[in-house]
């Protein structure tokens, strides 16, 4: 395997590792209730947020499962970070790993999640060799399935009140997806035409 090169630019996008100087931009998203309920940690105050930027400035490479990969999502442009995408590699035997996101809602519905999951899927299948792929989301949150339902993920199991958040039952959704079901036109090479010899 080649070594990963970064930062990966899509049309609209820079995915990039984070930066101390992220601070700001970070508080700006991940400590909205509407988030809160999405990421690995709470971070309600100052500290919690300092403390899951350096988390996510340590997360740059996968080298062994357990590993997570974390990059910012940066509008090209005028580099507003917008979000996080993550990929962790959860198998290795089995080739397994989990995607993970979070954005700002206030730059939701533009594209940038479309553009970002899918140069992460790219990078999962075609860098990294993962076999299968998956995602969880909030049974609630229309737009995340159909974002996964545009992507080509399937869904494979429905949690239903699986845990609490803030009072309330949490419906949680998992999608998935093999390698051979990411742009399979693409993995199929036709074979070169040879002369027939009867």
């Amino acid at each position: 395997m080649s070594s990963l090169r970064l930062p990966i630019e899509t049309d609209h996008l820079v995915l990039r590792p984070f930066e101390r100087g992220d601070l700001d931009a970070v508080r700006r998203y991940h400590t909205l209730p509407s988030v809160q309920r999405y990421v690995e940690r709470p971070t309600r105050y100052e500290e919690d947020v300092a403390a899951a930027l350096a988390v996510m400035r340590s997360q740059v490479e996968l080298h062994r499962p357990g590993e997570t990969l974390t990059l910012a999502m940066v509008r090209r442009g005028d580099a507003l970070l917008v979000g996080h995408v993550s990929l962790k590699w959860s198998d290795a035997k089995a080739g397994q790993g989990e995607l993970r996101f979070a954005i700002d809602p206030a730059q939701s519905g533009k594209g940038y999640l479309t553009q970002a999951l899918t140069a992460m899927i790219d990078l999962a299948f075609d860098h990294f060799r993962i076999h299968r792929l998956m995602v969880r989301c909030d049974g609630r949150s229309h737009h995340s399935i159909k974002l996964m339902q545009k992507l080509g993920m399937r869904l494979e199991a429905h949690y239903r009140e699986h845990a609490l958040f803030q009072g309330e039952w949490d419906e949680e959704l998992h999608f998935a997806m093999l390698d051979r079901e990411w742009r399979p036109t693409a993995k199929v090479q036709d074979l070169p035409v040879r002369a027939r010899v009867a």
